[in-house]
């Protein structure tokens, strides 16, 4: 999968093929600026795809729902890939709540230094969200590249829980300054 969009949108498909069972499926390294810049063909006009022999099998990739984000930040550590201001609450430009679940690590670049500074590591269970799951996934491939596959998703992030107003809302940076 590739896309024009920094892979952001081509790391969600990319995270729901696998989820549906496959796994042969691979990001363009670079999208299609790199390709362009390959000078590498383009077909142009309407790509009508040919039927293929694919199965899916939905199920195939780690996610936890609310209550599963709320005991990874307890008990493990769940990392919010949203942009600090939003963690921090200061802006909230889609749900009509801002700030973060608590106990979330801010880590807004996926970045593999970023994930081990803050306690990514092959011990610790993880799991991410954003705003929709469409950024989280994005940190989920860059993890999984830089060998920290099996993180977790929470599919309906950050937009999931806001919606019941028993769930605890943090505002503010994290404890160490972080976000």
């Amino acid at each position: 999968v590739y896309d024009d969009d920094h892979g952001l949108s081509a790391a969600r498909a990319w995270w729901l093929l696998r989820h549906a069972g496959l796994r042969d499926s691979m990001l363009l390294d670079g999208g299609l600026e790199a390709w362009r810049a390959a000078g590498l063909p383009l077909q142009p006009g309407e790509v009508i795809p040919v039927p293929g022999t694919a199965r899916p099998s939905w199920g195939r990739m780690p996610v936890v729902d609310t209550a599963g984000a709320e005991a990874m930040a307890s008990g493990g550590l769940l990392l919010d890939a949203r942009a600090a201001e939003r963690y921090r609450g200061e802006v909230e430009p889609f749900d009509p709540v801002a700030g973060h679940i608590p106990g979330a690590r801010n880590v807004p670049t996926a970045l593999a230094e970023r994930f081990d500074a803050v306690g990514v590591d092959d011990a610790t269970p993880v799991a991410v969200y954003c705003g929709s799951g469409i950024t989280a996934a994005h940190a989920v491939l860059t993890l999984a590249v830089a060998g920290r596959p099996g993180v977790a998703l929470y599919p309906g992030s950050w937009s999931a829980w806001v919606q019941d107003p028993s769930n605890a809302v943090a505002v503010g940076p994290e404890p160490d300054g972080v976000g």
